[in-house]
């Protein structure tokens, strides 16, 4: 690592290490690790020995002075090695285990203030880069005071490919994590759509985007959108993406709608002041499906997509939505507004409706929708909701992959009726028993304005943001499911079956 004639001295190394399968003998590293301390003749692995016990998973130990071109080694403990599939937890826990693991290893060498970091493939090299890209990100855009900046890259010449491909993962979902925790004074709807606008560009020139105007939303008469929307003196804005990845462009495309309500006060409905703020998110479904195209556009998928984002603000005001209003959706249906805070659904209404002009191989739509279910899954799991078993497989495999896990919950007409039963309208925007099964309610309503057999309703309101539940996330917005998404989209690019 030289610099001209003078040794690189700023750079940080990451390496793996196995426990033992039983709890006697020595550390078990991996190729990088074991490459690595015969390279310095042994010492790793006698400091290993020396200086406290055998490393757990997710736990370090950080070793200076070794080498000329490392001055600093982290050793992070990856668990088992021979470990896979959890039938249990339902995701691949060895890929978890090196998410966590390159993560925390990362940090330890952001905190010592060094820009570079080499990291060790893991046996996985995909899974490092995600742990790496992810676990370094914070959202600092406004303080004075920022976290160093390191930048990591792979260790070794092992898995170069998979180590690129989970660095654009990563980045997709820091993507979708900056759209979500950006203030909403600076993601306004149509800021946003200029954002994913300018992204796009740098990914690829062949997408198509289309920045539809109050008055193109009123001339498709999608009077549920506009009806959130008046309440705000932000215009809305619909977003419209097409990304041709197939070599037939006439192909079906996998269309992916977001909702997008970029500051959800609640309306007249007004939600209570402590914890408001977190509302700035209340855009998570747009932001990661905007974030998976861009993904999708990266890594040049050879699959036709299309996202469509409703995007508006739920503000209380004199032109609001007030309860026990009654509004006119796109296909005609009407809807009594019983609680202005149930807007998402409204939004979704129309946007589902014009999806079903694209002859789509499927509809995939994503919303911080309930917080029943954040009380059903915490953030354990998306709530998935479908009438295709084809469709929710490759959502569920593609989840144990990534570790974004999902979880499928019902769509019973029992749900239904407590939406149709109505006394001024088709339809009521909340279910009759009130806080009852809110999340089944909702997607029941969202199921009024599908005819399509392939039909996915993901519920992200439980997994919008981390505390400490993700090892590798740091507090704040999640944009999670992200790379759930992409690997969805992945798996539909190589599924050959007609939908």
């Amino acid at each position: 690592m030289l610099i001209g004639s003078a040794v690189l001295r700023w750079l940080g190394l990451v390496l793996g290490i196995y426990a033992n399968e039983k709890e006697e003998g020595p550390p078990q590293f991996t190729d990088a690790g074991d490459a690595f301390d015969r390279c310095v003749s042994g010492k790793l692995r006698e400091l290993l020995s020396i200086s406290g016990p055998l490393l757990k998973k997710g736990k370090t130990r950080i070793f200076h002075g070794l080498h000329q071109d490392f001055p600093s080694v982290v050793v992070v403990g990856l668990g088992k090695k021979s470990i896979g599939v959890s039938d249990q937890e339902n995701w691949d826990e060895g890929k978890e285990n090196i998410r966590a693991a390159v993560s925390v290893g990362c940090r330890q060498v952001q905190d010592l203030e060094i820009p570079c970091v080499e990291v060790d493939p893991c046996g996985d090299a995909q899974a490092a880069a995600e742990g790496a890209i992810l676990g370094l990100y914070e959202y600092d855009e406004f303080k004075k005071r920022k976290k160093p900046v390191v930048t990591p890259q792979l260790h070794g010449s092992d898995g170069k490919e998979a180590w690129q491909k989970g660095t654009i993962y990563g980045e997709g979902q820091n993507l979708a994590r900056h759209l979500m925790e950006a203030p909403a004074n600076y993601i306004t709807p149509i800021k946003f759509a200029e954002l994913v606008e300018q992204k796009l560009k740098a990914a690829h020139s062949g997408v198509k985007i289309h920045i539809r105007s109050k008055s193109w939303i009123e001339e498709q008469q999608m009077g549920a959108f506009l009806s959130v929307a008046k309440g705000s003196e932000e215009p809305p804005v619909f977003l419209e993406i097409h990304y041709s990845g197939s070599a037939n462009t006439n192909d079906p495309p996998l269309v992916l709608v977001g909702k997008g309500v970029t500051f959800d006060s609640g309306g007249i409905s007004l939600k209570p002041s402590s914890g408001m703020d977190a509302m700035r998110a209340d855009m998570g479904g747009a932001a990661t499906v905007c974030s998976a195209i861009v993904t999708a556009a990266t890594l040049n998928l050879p699959l036709n997509i299309i996202v469509l984002a409703p995007l508006c603000e739920n503000m209380p005001s004199g032109r609001a939505n007030k309860p026990g209003d009654v509004v006119r959706a796109k296909n005609g249906k009407t809807i009594q507004v019983d609680n202005t805070d149930a807007e998402g659904r409204l939004l979704l209404a129309d946007a589902l409706c014009y999806a079903h002009n694209f002859n789509a191989r499927a509809i995939v739509n994503a919303a911080t929708l309930t917080g029943a279910m954040d009380i059903a899954l915490g953030s354990a799991a998306t709530g998935v909701f479908t009438n295709s078993s084809w469709l929710w497989t490759h959502l569920y495999e593609a989840s144990i992959l990534t570790g974004d896990r999902v979880w499928r919950m019902p769509l019973f007409e029992h749900y239904t009726k407590q939406v149709t039963d109505c006394p001024l309208a088709d339809l009521s925007n909340v279910g009759k028993y009130s806080r009852a099964g809110g999340a089944c309610t909702a997607a029941a309503f969202l199921k009024e304005f599908v005819t399509i057999s392939h039909w996915a309703h993901l519920d992200i309101a439980g997994v919008m943001s981390n505390k400490d539940e993700v090892p590798y996330l740091r507090k704040g917005m999640a944009g999670r499911p992200t790379r759930t998404l992409v690997e969805f989209a992945t798996r539909l690019s190589q599924d050959n079956q007609s939908a």
